[in-house]
């Protein structure tokens, strides 16, 4: 059992994916590990820097079902080394022969950082596939309500119509952008690391720069071109864009939070025959999903501001910061892949109650149509008067604000019902429609899989 709550078997799903689990957890990480050591030995083998002979035999013995993870444990502990536990561990498995060729001329942030772009790669794979599977259904409803007039909110009162097609097209468009940031990061993202000693690769000497071009190609990643060691921007910026996604999920559950509430009962999230809102209040369900989904980002913010912590390092290496990289980047990547699967699970099955909106618009009454009303005073009154003209007049609250401006002599009950006639949301629905055909372009020019 875990010792912490993210490690339980019973909220481990709360805090990450198992595709992601699979991904970070020991066996997958140490196997990561041996991969990119037979790779270096390989590419070592073509530069004739090992015997051939020798990767050959790192490449069949590098198998993490091989080794004796106890021993490995243990010698990581007595050395108190970050690899060398698993180095002792490869070479026992190995042949005699091939024992002194395994991490040739390299260091621990070689080989995790290599691992980080790895990791990188496999993550950004998985927020892209599910980002364009959450913008298919934010699309899916923003056509089905690109009408469904609603109050819109402002500092959480009643403000002014909207359509509900508006404000879903806006969680969309956000989702579409950090597409285009995936898509933009990606080559600054997925690069290896071969630095050696401080950077310089004075192990090799003039093998170095063919060394680690090979090196990278060999693991699937690119050439950094310079070592990497103390500057970790990278990292920073991908952990950012991971809590700014999951940002954009806390405000699409924010709002299906605070619209599920009784008292405005526009919004729904989904739940099932099984679920438990309250073991002492049986009335209540509650939006479980929703929240989580505000907690999920707090979590992921937290982290990314760790990542953001280690750029401030000194020197050629400082494992201050890195080694802080190592808690801090599984996590920020479990979290918004729960995020990004709790997401799709209330937008594809959102409850969206029609009726209710507009009823609660009704509700409201004319107060809601102020702005038109302002907009139609201001040709008369100038726009400075004619605000505080109606605010005056709606600081009584009036039953009919037609009526009332009649009294007042600002207006005719005919000219307040021609300005209040229709909602104005015509240009939300133009908004609307661009958003959705940004989205159909950029869709139909992308692959489904992470460029």
């Amino acid at each position: 059992m875990g010792t912490r709550l993210t490690d339980s078997a019973s909220y481990a799903h709360l805090w990450g994916t198992d595709e992601l689990a699979r991904v970070f957890d020991e066996p997958a990480r140490l196997q990561c590990w041996l991969d990119i050591l037979v790779a270096l030995a390989r590419v070592q083998a073509r530069l004739g820097i090992v015997p051939a002979d020798a990767a050959e035999a790192i490449a069949a013995g590098a198998q993490v079902a091989s080794l004796d993870l106890d021993y490995v444990a243990e010698q990581t502990r007595l050395t108190s080394h970050s690899t060398l536990g698993l180095i002792r561990g490869l070479r026992r498995v190995l042949p005699e022969h091939a024992r002194e060729y395994v991490y040739v001329g390299a260091t621990v942030q070689d080989l995790t950082d290599t691992w980080f772009g790895v990791v990188l790669r496999e993550v950004g794979a998985l927020v892209w596939r599910e980002l364009r599977a959450l913008e298919a259904d934010l699309l899916d409803l923003v056509r089905t309500h690109r009408d469904t007039v609603q109050v819109g909110r402002t500092h959480g009162q009643p403000g002014a119509p909207i359509t509900f097609g508006f404000k879903a097209a806006s969680w969309a468009d956000e989702v579409r952008r950090h597409l285009q940031r995936l898509r933009d990061g990606r080559s600054r993202w997925l690069v290896g690391q071969l630095g050696g000693a401080v950077g310089v690769l004075g192990f090799f000497e003039a093998d170095g720069t063919s060394l680690r071009r090979q090196f990278c190609a060999e693991v699937g990643l690119a050439d950094p071109g310079i070592s990497w060691l103390t500057s970790r921007d990278r990292l920073a910026e991908f952990g950012h864009l991971l809590a700014m996604v999951c940002g954009t999920l806390a405000r699409i559950g924010g709002e299906v939070y605070e619209l599920q509430r009784p008292e405005i009962d526009e919004l729904a999230e989904p739940t099932t025959a099984t679920a438990v809102g309250s073991i002492t209040m049986p009335h209540k369900r509650n939006p479980e999903s929703s929240e989580h989904l505000d907690t999920l980002a707090r979590l992921a913010r937290s982290s990314a501001a760790v990542l953001t912590e280690g750029m401030t390092q000194l020197h050629e290496r400082d494992g201050r910061g890195w080694k802080a990289e190592w808690v801090a980047l599984p996590e920020v990547c479990l979290l918004t892949g729960a995020a990004l699967r709790t997401a799709r699970t209330i937008v594809s099955g959102l409850e969206v109650h029609a009726g209710v909106m507009a009823a609660n618009l009704v509700r409201h009454g004319d107060a809601v149509a102020s702005e038109r009303v302002l907009a139609g005073l201001s040709t008369r009154l100038g726009k400075h008067q004619a605000q505080a003209a109606l605010q005056e007049v709606l600081t009584g609250r009036p039953a009919d604000l037609a009526a009332a401006l009649a009294e007042c002599g600002l207006a005719s009950v005919e000219d307040v019902r021609g300005w209040i006639g229709r909602p104005p949301v015509a240009t939300a629905g133009e908004m609307v429609d661009a958003v959705l055909a940004r989205a159909a372009t950029a869709r139909a020019g992308e692959p489904e899989t992470w460029p």
